[in-house]
């Protein structure tokens, strides 16, 4: 059927016009109402006097006495806000108001007509006539709701880019969702749920067709366009299992918000998303010391450089939460921190926020920053961290920035009697086959020789994998070329790495600023690694793509990368801690020359690629 044709269909007149009204919902639903209230006065009397006597045996004043009610009933409507409510979200709470609503009115109205000794209005009906009218008013509005709906799912339904979903899961999430997804469009076609007590039922409308896993049955999918996966208290394991099941169907595959995003207010959970590398990860997030965190940053000055970049970004929104006295953003980009200022300001208007456009490796402007607002606490997160971009002609930059950077702002902190200072490292620092882990090793080192130096001040490194959907990460490179048709390029069939995601990374961060001591590296536990070839056929199933349509091509690994990436040199003790998954390993110290490399870096301009990776060998001889 054309557009044309279409649009002229009763369902959709009908919907045209209940927009052409809703702006006058107000007077409407006054009217409505006090239609409901007349028709049910008469109701009660048919009930208490019967079909022979319902309206010879009524009083003459009785077209009064009901004008009055009716007067009554609006008034307490209107006192409770009802005729603001859309009918078309009605649900459970509009019923406790409307009962509230004829208790009042009902009891109001009772207690006149008996005081103005009106006593030839049955008592029968004064008693029942608020519960009669309560029943008028909901069925009103669950019929309003039901022909909306309706209407809606046939407009959508007959459209032929309309959006028709399977839902997995059919818990409290997927009745929200239900409230909420059809002004969007969308037409839940199921439900499946691994409970089997809810196999056969219905939530409204919608029945739940079966366990998960009968997604697979093309019978159970029918029409449908797309899965939604509707399971955010699930544990990652069974989240895990329900996109699996969803990503084999060929479908495209979407997702509600999760626990975290609700509960802070980020998201509502009719709000569909793609799927995030958060819910790829398939593990239990690590579980931090909240406490012992808040008592080391609530009312301290903090300091966070590269505060605009993917870390750094979210170190500024998890140290706002722990209310720090004074947060000052240190950022050479004035776009990144531009961003990142406007969204604390918005988010946390109390906290006092300084902005300063700055660069690391310019020690004199460091001193004067610290010198100038003393924090207690820094967060070091500026760094080039892209392996083939500082491999190829920037490996000085790599250096400069990464080591010299680091060493300038500890420096810096030190002098100033800053309490902490927390360097964010890589795994690619544990025997570096790059410039980029080499400089980040270097930088390692370059922070232990300041221990013994600076003993007032505790320096400490956090070491972790690749970061999911962070800047100049796979996942975004995937999308993209998953949006373009293809193909995805990998760099080699078993390249496997760690992952954990920005918000898990900034966490362990800030735990490291908690417990740890001068002179030691706090490593995260990882879990099992990740193949990057099974991370990019992922991204593509869920997309709604097969490998045919979207293939994967191998580009071979580029210079400086390594097959599979490691947290611990081979040298390095670790000690566990108090939390399961944190050790805490002892940052080697190292008597071959940093100072020199230092002097050298901060003093000299060289674009001789083979000196500058020799002089990183010299301070770091694992690096090959």
């Amino acid at each position: 059927m054309k557009p044309a044709a279409r649009a002229d269909t009763v369902w959709q007149r009908l919907d045209a016009l209940l927009a052409r009204l809703r702006p006058h919902r107000v007077p409407l639903s006054l009217a409505v109402d006090a239609l409901a209230v007349v028709a049910c006065w008469n109701v009660t009397y048919l009930f208490r006097l019967g079909f022979e006597r319902w309206i010879s045996a009524r009083p003459g004043y009785d077209a009064l006495v009901l004008a009055g009610v009716v007067v009554l009933y609006l008034a307490v409507l209107a006192a409770l806000r009802l005729p603001q409510s859309l009918w078309r979200f009605s649900g459970f709470g509009e019923v406790k108001r409307l009962t509230l609503a004829c208790l009042i009115a009902g009891g109001l109205a009772a207690a006149v007509i008996m005081g103005l000794g009106l006593r030839k209005v049955p008592r029968a009906v004064l008693a029942l006539h608020p519960v009669v009218t309560l029943m008028g008013m909901v069925l009103v509005r669950i019929a309003y709701r039901m022909v909306y709906e309706h209407a809606r799912s046939r407009i959508a339904g007959s459209a032929p880019d309309a959006r028709r979903a399977i839902v997995m899961g059919a818990g409290a999430a997927a009745r929200m969702l239900l409230a909420g997804i059809h002004e969007q469009g969308w037409t839940v076609l199921g439900l499946l749920d691994d409970d089997p007590a809810k196999h056969r039922t219905r939530i409204g409308s919608t029945h739940v067709l079966g366990p998960l896993d009968a997604i697979r049955d093309k019978t159970v999918r029918g029409s449908a366009t797309h899965v939604i996966v509707a399971l955010p208290s699930a544990t990652p394991d069974e989240r895990r299992r329900a996109l699996e099941l969803a990503a084999d169907t060929g479908l495209p595959v979407l997702t509600v918000p999760t626990v975290e995003e609700l509960r802070e207010g980020k998201s509502r959970i009719e709000r569909l998303r793609d799927i995030e590398p958060e819910d790829l990860l398939g593990r239990e997030p690590v579980q931090l010391d909240e406490a012992g965190i808040g008592d080391t940053l609530r009312g301290q000055v903090v300091l966070i450089t590269g505060a605009g970049g993917s870390i750094g970004s979210e170190l500024c929104r998890q140290v706002a939460r722990y209310r720090p006295a004074k947060l000052v953003l240190y950022e050479l980009s004035e776009f990144n921190l531009y961003a990142i200022e406007q969204e604390l300001t918005e988010q946390h208007p109390d906290i006092e926020l300084v902005r300063l456009i700055g660069d690391v490796k310019d020690l004199a402007h460091l001193r004067q920053t610290f010198a100038a607002w003393r924090p207690q606490v820094i967060f070091h997160a500026a760094a080039y961290k892209h392996v083939p971009l500082m491999e190829d002609h920037n490996a000085w930059a790599a250096l400069r920035n990464n080591t010299l950077g680091t060493w300038h702002a500890a420096l810096a902190a030190a002098e100033a009697g800053a309490g902490r200072f927390v360097l964010i490292s890589t795994d690619k620092a544990v025997n570096p086959t790059n410039v980029m882990g080499a400089s980040k090793r270097a930088a390692e080192i370059a922070l232990s020789s300041l221990v013994a130096r600076h003993p007032g001040t505790r320096f400490m490194a956090v070491r972790f994998g690749n970061v999911l959907g962070s800047s100049g990460s796979v996942i975004p490179k995937f999308k993209e070329q998953i949006a373009r048709g293809g193909p995805v390029t990998v760099t080699h069939p078993d390249i496997i790495r760690y992952f954990m995601t920005i918000p898990e990374a900034a966490r362990l961060v800030l735990q490291a600023a908690a417990i740890g001591d001068s002179g030691q590296v706090l490593v995260l536990d990882m879990g099992r690694p990740v193949k990057i070839v099974d991370l990019a056929r992922d991204l593509i199933r869920l997309a709604g793509h097969s490998l045919d349509e979207i293939p994967i091509v191998f580009s071979g690994l580029r210079p400086g990368e390594k097959l599979y990436e490691e947290l611990l040199a081979d040298g390095d003790a670790t000690l566990p801690t108090r939390f399961e998954r944190l050790r805490v390993a002892q940052i080697t110290a190292s008597d071959s020359g940093i100072d020199e490399l230092l002097a050298w870096a901060a003093q000299a301009s060289s674009l001789d690629e083979p000196l500058i990776k020799a002089k990183l060998r010299g301070v770091v001889p694992e690096y090959r």
